[in-house]
């Protein structure tokens, strides 16, 4: 009895590349050269998107490859912890961060509400209020030892 395959189906595949900065090395090349995409294609038209954001701002992206190695993606705004270490001026996060611990840096909610509405411009957010936003970026800010300043 011969088994049968349905359609072909898409592939998702995420990154995190730098803003203007993507060449075909990891992670990039590895990634999509498994899937049988030319890297180089997809870096040049994400370069050309991302060109007038900062050069190396960390954008995520997710990219479709269809069944015949043509590709499309979305870019998305920079991770939410990103963002939080930035405003708090650090360079990196808390390993583990418990209740009692003393923060690594400090934000204010000037600057949640700051980062929620970049955050809400990602298409998975459209729909969801600022209000939740913003409490989504302080509990990652606790996540990551920032602590915010009310």
């Amino acid at each position: 009895m011969a088994s049968r395959s349905g359609p072909a189906k898409n592939i998702l595949v995420k990154l995190i590349v730098g803003a203007g900065t993507a060449s075909p090395s990891p992670p990039v090349g590895p990634a999509l050269g498994s899937k049988g995409v030319k890297a180089m294609d997809f870096c040049k038209e994400f370069n050309a998107r991302t060109a007038h954001l900062t050069p190396g701002l960390p954008v995520s992206c997710l990219i479709t490859i269809r069944p015949d190695r043509s590709f499309s993606f979305e870019t998305k705004s920079p991770p939410t912890a990103f963002l939080i270490m930035r405003a708090a001026g650090i360079e990196k996060g808390a390993a583990r961060y418990a209740a009692g611990d003393a923060p690594v840096g400090r934000i204010s909610l000037k600057h949640v509400y700051e980062i929620a509405k970049i955050k809400q411009k990602d298409s998975q957010l459209s729909g969801v209020s600022l209000e939740a936003v913003a409490r989504s970026v302080i509990a990652t800010a606790k996540t990551v030892g920032v602590e915010v300043l009310r």
